[in-house]
């Protein structure tokens, strides 16, 4: 049996918890633009933790925000394509129903029917 469950997205606030767990950062220049991205993008905890989690010695923690950033860019870009792709699919069913409703009119009119 297939079972969606829905998830909260990630707020600025909650990553500021997951920077201090993962990198003991409270505070960096990157938040800032992290926290406008986030202010317009859809992502999952898990998703910001798995950018902010080190995946080597060597990773230092401006690169792993540096990471989360080109997360949540990739994430916009993505999100931005989704809606423009509803809202095409959205015209295309409003000039369908437009047609089908002068279809129907135009059965049941004549060419002397008066509004």
């Amino acid at each position: 049996m297939d079972m969606h469950i829905k998830l909260s997205y990630c707020s600025f606030e909650a990553f500021k918890v997951l920077a201090k767990n993962y990198l003991q950062l409270e505070d960096h220049p990157l938040f800032q633009s992290i926290r406008n991205l986030m202010e317009v993008t859809e992502i999952t905890p898990a998703d910001v933790a798995e950018s902010l989690m080190p995946k080597s010695p060597d990773q230092d923690a401006e690169r792993c925000l540096r990471i989360l950033i080109q997360a949540l860019q990739e994430a916009k870009e993505k999100q931005e394509a989704e809606e423009k792709q509803e809202a095409k699919k959205e015209v295309k069913e409003n000039e369908c129903d437009k047609v089908s409703l002068w279809v129907l009119l135009s059965k049941y009119l004549t060419p002397y029917t008066v509004f």
